[in-house]
């Protein structure tokens, strides 16, 4: 499988949430490789999405969102979760971001049922909070190039039609619920693959 080029995160943010749907989100740690198909993206831009963490402008939190396409922008909320985005927006925009909302495990299952304590394989990396404790993400990946093998990357992987993505509302948010910005592969495809 290829890493996923600086190229491809220089879209539309939208469009790469969409886009990045059947990627593999790929961590190693110590040479073990732990890694999910990627099933739920939530897209989020700057001064015309204010759910986003860039809208009131570039903060010691929120910079990586305004650095370069292609790094991972982690965030800590609710005094006890990570969550991993990568940094994704077109040249019209100065900030934006994907949330990497839920993922399909793939390889080191054991690893991400060890880091979780649970072995219920279907809510081991279904939602940010999970995965980035599943794969042991923590603010030491903000700013990992995701273009690079290294502990943190995204590689090709499943091919989804735009006809298998549903859109709807991103959750969680108070602000800007009118865009349906929450993308999810539909079940049936993740069945056939």
């Amino acid at each position: 499988m290829s890493i996923v080029k600086r190229s491809f995160y220089a879209q539309d943010t939208v469009k790469v949430a969409q886009d990045l749907l059947g990627k593999t989100l790929v961590r190693n740690i110590n040479e073990n490789i732990i890694s999910g198909i990627i099933v739920e993206t939530e897209a989020y831009r700057y001064n015309d999405d204010e759910a986003s963490h860039s809208f009131r402008g570039m903060t010691e939190r929120n910079k990586a969102m305004f650095g370069e396409v292609g790094r991972a922008y982690v965030y800590f909320t609710y005094g006890m979760h990570y969550c991993v985005n990568a940094v994704a927006r077109s040249p019209d925009y100065p900030a934006g971001a994907v949330l990497i909302r839920s993922l399909v495990p793939q390889n080191g299952v054991d690893f991400m049922s060890r880091q979780r304590k649970i072995s219920d394989v279907s809510n081991l990396t279904n939602g940010p909070a999970k995965l980035t404790q599943a794969l042991k993400i923590t603010k030491k990946e903000y700013g990992k190039d995701l273009t690079k093998r290294s502990t943190l990357y995204v590689i090709d992987g499943i091919k989804v039609k735009k006809s298998e993505i549903e859109s709807r509302p991103r959750i969680g948010i108070k602000k800007a619920t009118d865009k349906l910005w929450n993308f999810k592969i539909s079940k049936n495809v993740l069945e056939d693959n």
